[in-house]
């Protein structure tokens, strides 16, 4: 993006009389790995001015100062150089994507502010994501895995494993996964799904990295447990048999008052 003006002479239809300060940027838009040099180009011109005022800025919640009255300010301070209008940032982190305008003042000119954006993507390789896996699930009930890493740029995708094997989702396999979210689904466990779990996150910037390997258990009910729930059963049928004996007997008139 660059801002670039010119005084015209109304009287010269031909072409510009003489030209303001004109900024620009040669690479608008700069993508570097993490903890490497981010080089944020800025080409300017002057009318008359030789010793105009350079100044950076950062676009956030807010502006903040970069480079203001010959010094670097903040985080930058020690870790950024300038060279002409171009600004290079050493070491970045994630923390130091975003916007960055370079601002150039030539007092002498006829319109003496120029400017130009250049937008900064600080890529960052996978970091080993956070995994749940329980310990133990019950025969027949539902489950989800998830898994996810938060600080990978672009996002990362998802793998899982069970026992160091690759999961992959068909239409007959009896889970599904979400590569995107990192979600691994059951919809009704049994006793093959134990096994060791655990999950990878890639991107396009790095090696793939993955969580430790988790145990779950997938294990019968209770003897006492499934007694209650048969129980329990046996019991709301009976109920329910009571009721529907009631209703027939009321339609049918066989419970008649003497």
């Amino acid at each position: 993006m660059s801002n670039n003006i010119q005084l015209i002479d109304p009287l010269t239809p031909a072409g510009p009389l003489c030209l303001s300060v004109t900024v620009s940027s040669s690479k608008p838009k700069v993508e570097v790995h993490e903890h490497t040099d981010a080089v944020l180009a800025c080409e300017f011109r002057t009318e008359k001015d030789q010793n105009p005022r350079i100044e950076w800025k950062k676009k956030g919640k807010g502006v903040t100062f970069v480079y203001f009255n010959h010094k670097f300010t903040g985080s930058y301070a020690g870790r950024a150089k300038m060279e002409g209008a171009t600004l290079t940032i050493h070491s970045v982190t994630q923390k130091d994507s975003g916007e960055y305008r370079c601002e150039v003042t030539a007092g002498e000119d006829h319109v003496n502010l120029g400017e130009a954006t250049v937008t900064l993507n600080v890529l960052v390789p996978p970091h080993v994501p956070s995994c749940e896996v329980p310990s133990s699930v019950f025969v027949g009930s539902g489950l989800e895995l998830h898994c996810k890493d938060k600080l990978s740029v672009p996002p990362a995708t998802y793998r899982w494993y069970k026992d160091n094997k690759a999961l992959t989702a068909t239409a007959d396999t009896p889970y599904s996964v979400d590569p995107n979210k990192g979600a691994l689904k059951f919809t009704s466990v049994s006793k093959t799904d134990s096994g060791m779990y655990r999950c990878e996150s890639s991107n396009s910037v790095g090696a793939p990295k993955s969580c430790v390997a988790q145990k779950l258990k997938v294990i019968e009910y209770p003897l006492n447990m499934t007694i209650l729930i048969a129980g329990a059963a046996g019991f709301l049928s009976l109920i329910l048999f009571c009721c529907i004996c009631v209703c027939v007997c009321q339609r049918r008139g066989c419970c008649k008052s003497e």
